[in-house]
């Protein structure tokens, strides 16, 4: 039978509790066994995922020091993602861990005033896909929305005489579900996108008795580092990277302030978690009104002013947008119309080629574009092509025209007609053929050629190259140019 033995912390780290004062290595030593806990259990998608959940399991244990807190939104499209290990992991490392599955509102809030637990919502996706007569969690739903700021309070009728009591609500609180979550929520919210494992991804399996005493000691070792930092966190203002503002700066502050306190690489590594998970957040689907303000600045181009007719072509011939069909009709004028008023943008009365038309103008575009689109991005410059005076660019002549080296062509041998001819020596002077060999050697520097005594016996005629063996030679057989060897070769043949 098999058996799984406890997880067990390297022998440097069983005796390091923290005491009142902590050394300097002692944040980011225990921010690293809690990620190596996770990352036993869990397959987190990347390395940024797993660095956000470390953060935020230590903000847990200092709430109170922090304006807010960020829900940590686990999402994924389909069941068997991860997720609810996820929430099992975490109710062993968070402090006051409360299981929200089937839980009323009345409950939670009774909690949430009585103490300061770690709220751990599963299938929260419920929650927020019910809505009329029979809807039970429009409390819940105010809970997440208002909960995640210090000092965030919900006034509700309480006792029999109906007494208005304010009910703080706010606390940590991780959220687990399918698909996403209502804008009002995700913007308040570091997202971990989960999924399933692929079959070379393997984790430990998880047993909440055999996990739970080394998960225990590490919270509370956790828990005993955060106490000796808490009055650092309260007054920190970690720096944002850029581009990180607003709502994301609310919800990663208390996870950089947490990384800056615990030091080593954990400021580094928190602050790309922050940019690229942020960057994730914002990639997901734009609500339509984004969507179409966005692709009117496509189909607008270079163009000042457009009618209306020809704006809903160019918006319905987009690939893959919803403008062909909404509800099984196209988008028309008066849609157009109402969607842009919301962004108190109108059409006007315009003149185009001679007509008029109702249209949009660039400039009543513009600010709508600026406040709620990413600027565009820069469009590299194109060198100009010089240009004769005509305006035509201007070709390079021929001869400027360089050669590519990998194509250029080797020189063939050189032609028999390309070769000067050899001055006939008269007999008695230089007949022993040295006279021709110095002319030969002359007009071909460095070829082979016969020897002088071979060529006292040849018959002379034009220099040439032997149309066998390309040797320099003077003798010809009545087929053309032949070298003395290649002449012996053939008659011996």
């Amino acid at each position: 039978m098999m058996t799984i033995e406890p997880l067990r912390m390297p022998d440097d780290h069983v005796d390091n509790h923290l005491g009142s004062v902590p050394d300097g290595h002692a944040g980011s030593d225990v921010l690293d066994e809690v990620e190596a806990f996770i990352g036993t259990f869990v397959a987190f998608p990347t390395v940024d995922a797993r660095v956000a959940t470390t953060c935020w399991i230590a903000h847990t244990h200092a709430v109170g020091a922090f304006e807010s807190s960020p829900r940590l939104a686990l999402l994924s499209p389909e069941p068997g993602s991860g997720k609810t290990r996820v929430l099992e992991v975490l109710e062993l490392l968070t402090p006051n861990p409360m299981h929200v599955l089937s839980a009323s509102a009345a409950a939670i809030f009774r909690t949430i005033e009585k103490g300061s637990p770690t709220l751990l919502f599963d299938e929260v996706d419920a929650i927020f896909g019910r809505r009329g007569n029979d809807d039970g969690n429009e409390d819940l739903r105010a809970l997440l929305n208002a909960g995640h700021r210090g000092g965030a309070t919900i006034p509700r009728c309480s006792g029999p005489t109906h007494e208005v009591r304010n009910f703080p609500v706010y606390a940590a609180a991780a959220l687990a579900g399918l698909g996403d979550l209502p804008d009002t929520l995700m913007t308040r919210s570091v997202i971990v996108r989960m999924r399933r494992r692929a079959p070379g991804e393997t984790v430990r399996p998880f047993r909440h008795r055999l996990a739970s005493p080394e998960g225990y000691e590490l919270r509370d070792r956790l828990g005993g580092w955060v106490t000796t930092v808490a009055d650092r966190l309260r007054g920190a203002w970690p720096e944002m990277p850029d581009g990180v503002t607003d709502r994301a700066a609310d919800c990663w502050e208390p996870l950089l302030a947490i990384a800056e306190a615990a030091g080593g690489d954990w400021p580094e590594r928190a602050r790309r978690a922050c940019v690229e998970l942020t960057k994730a957040g914002v990639s997901r689907e734009a609500s339509l009104g984004v969507r179409l303000l966005a692709d009117l600045r496509l189909v607008f181009a270079d163009e000042e002013r457009m009618g209306t007719e020809t704006i809903l072509e160019r918006l319905c011939a987009i690939d893959e947008a919803p403008w062909a069909d909404l509800r099984g009709r196209p988008l028309d004028a008066r849609g157009l119309a109402r969607r842009l008023n919301n962004y108190e943008i109108s059409s006007t009365q315009l003149k185009i080629e001679g007509h008029k038309v109702r249209g949009y103008r660039r400039e009543d575009l513009w600010d709508a574009w600026r406040r709620y689109l990413p600027p565009e991005e820069a469009v590299p410059a194109v060198p100009p092509v010089p240009a004769r005076s005509g305006g035509v660019p201007e070709v390079p002549d021929a001869g400027e025209v360089p050669v590519p080296l990998a194509e250029a062509v080797p020189e063939a041998p050189p032609l028999s007609s390309a070769v000067p001819q050899v001055p006939q020596v008269p007999d008695g002077q230089g007949g022993d053929g040295e006279g021709v060999l110095a002319v030969v050697l002359e007009a071909f520097p460095g070829s082979e050629v016969v020897s002088a005594n071979d060529l006292r016996d040849l018959p002379l005629g034009e220099v040439g190259t032997c149309r066998h063996c390309w040797a320099t030679t003077v003798r010809t057989d009545g087929e053309g140019t032949i070298c003395e060897p290649c002449h012996e070769q053939r008659r011996a043949s």
